[in-house]
């Protein structure tokens, strides 16, 4: 029979799971690693049972620990859900870094609906195409574009990083009215100045292969951004293939078209995906913003409960 555990010691399991060593985990809660060590070697003793095997230079989880672990971690997420409905007319302050396109075609345009819809939510948001690292806490979540790649998650596993898709994005040919005039079948665009998107996961082979056609040689302007290429098609410079996702607001106004809708084969994909630690997703702030989002999108998935490994991308 347990006869007794302390909170310090349950802190520092918790720690040592999240950071993957003692020594780790002693910096993250401000003590010395023997005091970690120490504070884990009496839980083992208290439970009769053992909780970490050494892997190399990192520590891994027994099967004990690992479900040990996840009560742990719903037990202090419980807790920080509930210190912060206490405190919830403080300002919740969410550190949110974003692919720069999503965050000026996308997010921004909906931050007043997203504070509107979320009252007391403190946004900070950071754009840029570097994956962030989630180092001394300065992001609490990452909107990426692409699939983190499996140098970027593996080392961020230890860690626990939930790795979420946003939905299925539409890749189509996008340009001004005037210059959809002249576009009725797909082979059409190959008369037609093609807007080139240098980072774009789907690019133009991709497109007329998929209309069974072989792209020209580029030969158009050259962005590294997708909305300097949607401006640019809305200022008749040519034709973009960019995400009706990132589009919205062009096609909704009219300074776009689809001038292949219904008529050629597009692509589609996950172009887009939420990233954070496992430790936050318990957290008051990114569990408002998570439930904005899916509303936004509107997706389907509980991202309090979701299991990582079960949406992780695979490696």
């Amino acid at each position: 029979m347990i006869r007794k555990l302390h909170l310090s010691a349950l802190r520092a399991f918790e720690a040592a799971t999240r950071t993957g060593s003692f020594r780790l985990a002693a910096e993250d809660l401000g003590l010395t690693p023997s005091a970690v060590s120490h504070a884990i070697r009496g839980l083992e003793r208290d439970l009769g049972t053992v909780l970490f095997e050494k892997e190399g230079r990192g520590l891994r989880l027994t099967a004990e620990g690992d479900t040990l672990m996840r009560y742990v971690e719903r037990g202090f997420g419980e807790l920080a859900l509930g210190l912060g409905s206490v405190a919830a007319r403080k300002p919740q302050l969410f550190k949110l870094h974003c692919a720069p396109s999503f965050a000026a075609q996308w997010l921004v345009p909906r931050l007043k609906r997203l504070l509107t819809d979320c009252p007391g939510l403190e946004l900070r948001l950071a754009t840029g195409t570097d994956y962030t690292r989630f180092l001394a806490d300065e992001f609490d979540a990452d909107i990426v574009y692409g699939v983190p790649t499996a140098d970027y998650y593996g080392s961020l596993k230890q860690q626990g990083v939930i790795v979420v898709p946003l939905g299925i994005e539409t890749v189509t040919p996008l340009c001004a009215p005037a210059v959809a005039a002249g576009i009725r079948t797909a082979a059409d665009l190959l008369r037609h100045t093609l807007i080139e998107s240098d980072n774009k996961k789907v690019r133009w082979p991709d497109w007329f292969a998929a209309n069974h056609l072989v792209a020209p040689a580029p030969a158009g302007p050259r962005f590294d951004r997708s909305f300097m290429s949607l401006s640019a098609a809305a200022d008749e410079l040519g034709v973009a293939l960019e995400s009706t996702l990132l589009a919205e607001r062009e096609l909704a106004s009219g300074r776009l078209v689809q001038p292949l809708k219904s008529v050629a084969q597009d692509v589609t994909y996950t172009g887009h995906w939420l990233v954070f630690p496992r430790a936050k997703r318990y957290s008051r702030p990114l569990l408002t913003f998570v439930g904005w989002i899916q509303r936004e999108l509107a997706l389907d998935i509980d991202l309090a409960l979701t299991d990582p490994e079960s949406v992780a991308p695979d490696t």
